[in-house]
């Protein structure tokens, strides 16, 4: 399998961090965000949206989107599952997957941040405001759902889950505009079992090969 992504990209980091933990061996494409390779002809004959990540898989076939990607890898590679076994279960799971992927990421990824900042002419503090408000916004969203849960080791069970492949790269990011993290007890407790493991070390952004930190 061929991964065309970025280190900084959180929902490249998702997949990757699915990989990990699946044990898939996989050739790393960078694909730079910041410089406008996504953009460019070679990859935007490649991938229709120009968005990273996009998965080739051993069969030739191209997948967008870091979700759908995730949960291919999970039915075609179902050990170890990163949903649960139960309908209640996994829905459960994509819900939480879903308030990192689908409220918190579209507001704070990178071409929104530029659009606020070349388009509205949005002064650099007033960007990382912005973020750092939904970030906190949707993560005490998720601490809440948390709290609801029976006790875990991570988000949910006592073994990583789709929810945990989203919740890491949003914390790592987070981080990065200084996110204020307090009070989130459970949610970062999830996180810190999370990077105990190798996978998820692994896959941070700080082991890519393209990474510029």
């Amino acid at each position: 399998m061929k991964l065309h992504n970025y280190f900084r990209s959180s929902a490249s980091y998702r997949v990757r961090i699915a990989l990990e933990l699946k044990g898939l061996r996989y050739d790393y494409l960078p694909v730079h965000l910041g410089k406008g390779e996504h953009k460019q002809s070679g990859y935007s004959a490649l991938s229709a949206s120009m968005l990273v990540p996009m998965l080739e898989t051993d069969g030739g076939e191209r997948l967008e989107q870091s979700m759908a990607i995730i949960e291919y890898l999970d039915e075609t590679h179902p050990q170890p599952p990163l949903l649960p076994a139960d309908p209640i279960g996994r829905a459960r799971v994509r819900a939480l997957a879903q308030l990192i992927a689908c409220e918190i990421h579209p507001l704070n990824n990178l071409r929104v941040l530029k659009y606020l900042v070349r388009e509205l002419k949005v002064e650099e503090e007033a960007k990382n405001t912005w973020y750092r408000h939904w970030v906190r916004d949707g993560l005490e969203a998720y601490e809440r759902e948390l709290q609801q849960l029976p006790a875990s080791k991570f988000s949910y069970g006592d073994t990583p889950t789709l929810a945990d492949c989203c919740l890491v790269p949003q914390i790592a990011n987070g981080r990065r505009f200084d996110v204020d993290f307090q009070g989130l007890s459970r949610t970062m407790a999830a996180h810190e079992a999370c990077m105990a493991l190798p996978a998820f070390q692994k896959a941070q952004p700080s082991s890519c090969p393209d990474n510029e930190a």
